[in-house]
């Protein structure tokens, strides 16, 4: 009788182990969430915005930054797969870089989903989630057409402007940039726009790493070659494809002498914090505005769907090729902010306190 006791208690302990460990959900709901660095501040709160509410939605969440290291993320990414995770979220540094590790998690069925950076050349990638990239760059080509009245100018009296855009190596940027040219060409082919340094070719205008940094040594040495200042050449304004590359086209502009009174306009995307201080104080025009909130609700439900067994919705199987294939995408809608709308887009709507903008 004792020995039977002992066999029925060894069964019991046997099977809460296993409730206990399926309760915890440690087998089955483990998301990776690969980002490309902290540097640059929509990365932290695309990370921390999407880790919240994964683990509200019930799952664990292995958040990862790679410092803009390509090696870092592949490493971190086959923790990720050999540690369990059954579904992958991943903004890459480079999207020509993955298709390696990420052949590791096809072969283990953990299905991908390419954050606001598709990854190219790589079969695993099931879905893409971002923004419309194309309408970002178009909402800034149609601001300075609107900004600069392009419309009702000509040749003899022209604007003058300089082009940035980002990472080579980012697909976005055939996006961003090419919907803002879209726009521009015309203007340009008819003489409205002329670009004195004549680098308005995408390899041109590339900002390695989407650097601050690289940004402002490049606009010093157009402003040196060209001769703008206040006093000097004519500046009427500057594309940027985004904040991190307007920082540094701003922080080369206010050392050559510019001024709010006499600033050239400036393009840029995702209203960061500095971003948007600038635009306060007169020396950034405008900012798109990608609510990451949004975009980290869309993958809940698309990362919830794939683990119930389901297909996640989707509103776009047409524009987004990663040369393996069109890859189903989610797009959300991208709104631009400037002076005039910032409260109600960024404040109002809880993206920022009042605080964070002194």
């Amino acid at each position: 009788m004792k020995k039977i006791i002992a066999i029925l208690l060894a069964g019991a302990m046997a099977l809460s182990f296993i409730g206990c460990n399926k309760a915890s959900g440690a087998d089955s709901t483990k998301v990776g969430v690969s980002m490309p660095t902290k540097d640059l501040q929509r990365w932290n709160q695309d990370g921390s915005n999407m880790k919240a509410q994964l683990e509200k939605a019930g799952y664990t969440v292995d958040l990862q930054y790679a410092a803009n290291d390509i090696p870092t993320q592949v490493s971190q990414l086959e923790n990720m797969i050999t540690g369990g995770c059954k579904v992958l979220v991943v903004a890459s540094i480079d999207g020509t870089a993955l298709s390696g590790v990420l052949e590791s998690a096809r072969k283990k069925k953990i299905q991908v989903i390419a954050y606001d950076r598709l990854i190219m050349n790589s079969s695993a990638v099931s879905y893409y989630a971002t923004f419309d990239n194309y309408k970002v760059g178009t909402l800034q080509g149609d601001y300075l057409v609107d900004k600069l009245g392009l419309k009702t100018r000509s040749a003899d009296d022209p604007v003058y402007m300089e082009f940035f855009t980002g990472d080579p190596g980012d697909n976005n940027i055939n996006f961003f940039f090419g919907g803002a040219m879209d726009v521009l060409t015309p203007y340009l082919e008819k003489g409205v726009i002329v670009c004195p340094s004549g680098q308005t070719a995408k390899a041109q205008a590339a900002t390695l790493n989407w650097s601050t940094e690289e940004a402002q040594k490049r606009m010093e040495n157009l402003i040196t070659s060209n001769g703008y200042s206040p006093k000097g050449a004519k500046l009427d304004a500057v594309y940027c494809s985004n904040d991190s590359t307007a920082n540094g086209v701003t922080n080369a502009l206010l050392s050559a002498g510019y001024t709010a009174d006499n600033f050239p306009i400036i393009t840029g995307q995702d209203c960061d914090i500095v971003a948007v201080k600038n635009m306060l104080q007169g020396t950034q025009a405008m900012s798109i505005f990608k609510d990451t909130r949004t975009l980290a609700s869309k993958v809940v439900e698309m990362v919830d769907a794939i683990m119930k067994g389901s297909t996640p919705s989707i509103n776009d199987t047409k524009t987004y090729d990663n040369g393996t294939g069109i890859i189903p995408s989610y797009l959300c809608d991208p709104v631009f902010g400037d002076i005039n709308n910032y409260k109600t887009l960024l404040i109002d709507s809880g993206y920022y306190t009042e605080a964070q903008l002194k």
